[in-house]
């Protein structure tokens, strides 16, 4: 990666009138105001439709795109919408977090209408995209026997032959008005983005997705491609657990193993993220084609993606499903350096991923990334143990890493100071050359905040990231997620007053010192 620092915001936190960040004037205008910065980087969460918890690392499909990032305005540009239905979706009953549940309906409504006012022309446009975009095909497939099950899971569908994915169901699927509908959102949303990403490309901003490693259990990749997945013997597992008298989760009488990671700093019982896990030797035999495929549609989307939890190339942790916590598991050998020669066959080279490496480290995991030679993670956040020459204090980052202040699994910079031991955040303020005792001073010009910020843009880190909360410098109420709870997170989002009030001035001025 070329030297240039970034910010990370999710599509979802711009500000404007929808409720939710859109495809949008807002969008191409945060690109404007990071050029003024002498930014080169927008870092993005998945565009993923959001799942449980509102996550969107958790989706129904690796392919499908948010339909709620549509922009309204620009479907009454194209005649779908009029003006007083656009004005009829604004949502200003609380700008700084997002409503998922009343967003959903409405937006679903929007849609439909849209929709039923499509002609033959743009119909035609929907079915030549679904001819060039054929991992859409399951998407609409999948959404389109979702409607008829009442969103129930697949494996809770009442048609066996639906359920099983049986090729004469699936083909009269596509025959009714209901599949054509959902390759209709997916064809908006990807035309959309396209045009939006010309405009922020063209603003000398490039785009880092994020592509989560895992799909989930309830999605159109498991349902449509289950001999990739290790799933369960139903039979036995019912035996295993009227034999222990143990109630099972229901997934596990669907899925033998699943993931998560063991206990870190994040959460002390690990984190059950309860994703199927990869049959890799199936999908080694077929020359890891799903995947090169999903890294395709996001090369696409992206200039460079991010793969989150990177590190189960090498190996990832193996739970049992029917376990309550991710402490009982084991590492398992992921498909290792196989795969990315199979990927840089495919794509040339892989100079356009991000390597995701937060977590425990194990000797595997250290030789696998040097041998991929893709830059890795730093976040300061994790590197003041008083004494300790932590790999994340900046003078320790090589060139070929991506630095952060914190990530959206953190908390915000200033939440994290107030909440920091007194040592941690002594040794912080400190080697970040921060005097004074207004250290919990927050806003656009906190001076602590600013100090750690300008240490991070000296390091040698070709690409320094800071999520816009630590820009503006926001306490832990607007933090992102917090790993390991089911609720409340995915919603902060940020108004134009609060983008306004950031001194561009001052973040040209350290990228020129820096030479960023």
């Amino acid at each position: 990666m070329k030297r240039g620092g970034g910010v990370l915001m999710h599509i979802a936190s711009l500000p404007g009138p929808f409720g939710i960040g859109v495809f949008g004037e807002e969008a191409v205008n945060f690109s404007k105001q990071l050029k003024e910065q002498g930014m080169k980087y927008w870092q993005v969460l998945p565009f993923s439709y959001p799942g449980m918890g509102d996550s969107p690392y958790q989706s129904f499909s690796a392919f499908a795109g948010n339909m709620l990032f549509i922009d309204p305005r620009r479907l009454m540009k194209m005649g779908l919408l009029s003006a007083e239905e656009v004005v009829g979706e604004e949502y200003n009953v609380n700008k700084w977090r997002i409503d998922y549940d009343y967003l959903r309906v409405q937006r679903e409504k929007m849609l439909r209408t849209a929709f039923s006012r499509t002609d033959d022309k743009l119909r035609s446009e929907v079915r030549k995209f679904l001819k060039d975009n054929k991992c859409a095909d399951d998407v609409a497939c999948f959404q389109a026997a979702k409607d008829k099950f009442y969103q129930q899971a697949w494996w809770q569908w009442t048609d066996e032959a639906l359920k099983n994915y049986d090729p004469k169901a699936v083909a009269e699927l596509r025959k009714e008005e209901d599949y054509l509908y959902h390759e209709f959102v997916q064809y908006i949303f990807t035309t959309e983005w396209a045009q939006i990403k010309k405009e922020i490309n063209d603003n000398g901003i490039e785009i880092i997705g994020d592509m989560p490693i895992y799909v989930s259990c309830d999605s159109a990749d498991v349902w449509s491609a289950r001999d990739m997945f290790k799933m369960a013997d139903p039979v036995k597992k019912k035996k295993q657990a009227e034999k222990e008298g143990e109630e099972y989760p229901e997934t596990a009488y669907v899925f033998d193993k699943v993931a998560g990671v063991p206990p870190d700093y994040f959460c002390e019982d690990g984190q059950l993220w309860g994703n199927p896990i990869y049959d890799w030797k199936k999908l080694k035999a077929t020359g890891y084609e799903w995947w090169m495929r999903r890294l395709e549609e996001n090369f696409k989307l992206y200039d460079i993606v991010r793969i989150d939890h990177f590190r189960a190339f090498s190996s990832y942790w193996e739970i049992p499903s029917e376990s309550k916590t991710a402490r009982v598991g084991e590492w398992v050998k992921g498909p290792g350096m196989d795969f990315f020669h199979v990927l840089n066959k495919r794509f040339g080279d892989s100079s356009k991923l991000i390597a995701e490496d937060l977590g425990e480290k194990t000797p595997d995991l250290e030789e696998f990334l040097k041998e991929c030679g893709l830059p890795c993670m730093k976040v300061m956040q994790f590197a003041f143990n008083p004494g300790e020459d932590s790999s994340y204090l900046p003078h320790n980052y090589e060139a070929n890493c991506v630095a952060y202040t914190g990530t959206h699994d953190n908390n915000t910079l200033l939440g994290w100071l107030w909440e920091a031991n007194e040592h941690e955040r002594r040794e912080c303020l400190k080697y970040c050359g921060f005097e004074g005792d207004n250290w919990g001073d927050g806003g656009t010009r906190s001076g602590s905040c600013r100090a750690i910020i300008r240490t991070l843009w000296m390091s040698h880190s070709n690409c320094t990231i800071i999520p816009i909360q630590d820009m503006l410098g926001y306490g832990g109420d607007t933090r992102m997620n917090i790993p390991g709870t089911p609720t409340g997170n995915w919603v902060v989002r940020f108004s134009k007053e609060d983008l306004d009030e950031i001194d561009n001035e001052w973040y040209r001025e350290l990228n020129r010192l820096y030479r960023r």
